[in-house]
């Protein structure tokens, strides 16, 4: 069984102190659910990861980082590496965002040998998929998902997919309101399912978590979990409010 995972990416966002005090009411909110049956994760900003992991460190939430680089150490101006990220009390890595792929402009190849570096260091990647709006309306949603895990999981053993999460986000849903609907949002997730299967075996398809985000809020959050293969969402607007993001939680109880 697939144990739920709800992940807080707070993106370019919080100060100092405003991060502490989130962490805190929701550490204080969600100590049942989080130990008994869902896995917590928030991704503060770098220069917030170390205060939010010391806030954190007698509850069971776990931080995650938005992003890392893949060469271990070295002349790499402005990059974080995996041990630096498990330093500082690092569990989880984003890696593809899509705000990564598309404002940034990383490559697929890129995001590739960041998972690979994430898991090689200890860590564990949230490789993040999905299609542009006009993807979407050209029908190519499968065929972009489909480059996405082939090319971000390449040259990862099944035991190494062990490590990963996948999580779906159609671009057209990030941050703009609109929010795939459950039907919607399960077609892709199974699609993915069953790319993996293709791609490994059954078992190793059945067993991985398949995240849902995408203006994911309250009000959504149980309709989207309900689905077959949801497992969980990767929360953006909603994480940085401790009510909204405690009520997701809640939904995945």
């Amino acid at each position: 069984m697939r144990k739920p995972f709800v992940a807080g990416n707070w993106k370019m966002n919080t100060n100092s102190q405003t991060s502490v005090k989130l962490v805190e009411r929701i550490a204080s909110g969600s100590v049942e659910a989080a130990s008994q049956s869902v896995i917590v994760a928030v991704c503060p900003p770098f220069v917030y990861l170390q205060v939010v992991a010391k806030a954190l460190s007698s509850s069971n939430i776990a931080v995650g980082a938005q992003d890392m680089y893949f060469e271990p150490d070295g002349a790499f101006t402005g990059e974080i590496s995996a041990s630096m990220l498990k330093d500082v009390g690092c569990s989880y890595c984003l890696c593809g965002h899509s705000e990564r792929r598309h404002v940034i402009g990383e490559s697929d190849e890129l995001i590739n040998r960041k998972v690979t570096a994430a898991i090689g260091g200890g860590l564990l990647p949230i490789l993040c998929v999905g299609e542009l709006l006009e993807e979407r309306e050209a029908s190519k949603t499968n065929e972009v998902v489909t480059r996405h895990v082939k090319e971000g999981l390449a040259g990862l053993s099944a035991e190494k997919l062990e490590a990963v999460t996948i999580a779906y986000e159609p671009v057209w849903a990030i941050g703009t309101g609109l929010t795939a609907t459950p039907d919607q949002a399960q077609e892709v997730h199974d699609f993915i399912r069953k790319l993996l299967g293709q791609m490994y075996d059954k078992k190793t398809a059945e067993e991985i978590r398949i995240l849902y985000g995408g203006s994911v809020k309250p009000n959504n959050a149980a309709e989207l979990m309900s689905q077959k293969d949801i497992d969980g969402v990767l929360v953006g607007g909603a994480s940085l409010k401790a009510d909204d993001f405690l009520a997701i939680i809640q939904a995945a109880v």
